[in-house]
């Protein structure tokens, strides 16, 4: 969700009353409930990221979906290799004459070259499903993301200081 914190000036909370209000204690209390009730719906919470169209974890996801293909063709692939050497070697022969950068694209194709390459695209598509929902760990992917954040942020600095900085050698 893409959001702003700057406000018309139709929409800045009026701090002063137009008429002056000399017999009240506290001249700004109903402005300020007035504030309050205006700005409780502007939770700016997350940082707004220009330029995406879609939001960052849509972006992310959409990867993620293409990435849980690639995962898939592997499983599939590798349990082939084990038990139906014929089937392997058809779906290596597809996956030389077609990209996996796109794995929607990579199922639709790979269902329209055959009804034996339909089959393995429907595994493929239960193996995506079924690893996504089942295995792929999720508080994992966060916890080693932020990991490597911080490590290269702090790696970053510390190369930036060390060049920047005179050596007291």
């Amino acid at each position: 969700m893409e959001t702003s914190a700057t406000l018309a000036l139709s929409q800045v909370p009026c701090l002063y009353p137009s008429k002056p209000h000399h017999s009240r204690v506290y001249p700004f209390s109903s402005p300020l409930k007035r504030r309050i009730s205006q700005t409780t719906h502007l939770r700016c919470q997350k940082m707004y990221v220009p330029g995406f169209g879609a939001s960052p974890e849509a972006k992310a996801a959409k990867n993620l979906h293409n990435f849980f293909t690639y995962i898939a063709v592997n499983i599939v692939s590798a349990q082939l290799e084990s038990y139906n050497h014929e089937a392997y070697e058809e779906l290596m022969e597809f996956l030389s004459r077609h990209s996996l950068n796109d794995g929607d694209k990579f199922c639709a194709s790979m269902m329209r070259e055959s009804s034996r390459h339909k089959n393995l695209a429907l595994r493929i598509l239960e193996v995506r499903s079924a690893y996504c929902k089942q295995d792929f760990e999720w508080d994992n992917l966060k916890r080693v993301a932020v990991k490597m954040v911080n490590e290269s942020n702090t790696r970053l600095m510390r190369e930036f200081i060390s060049e920047t900085s005179p050596a007291d050698v």
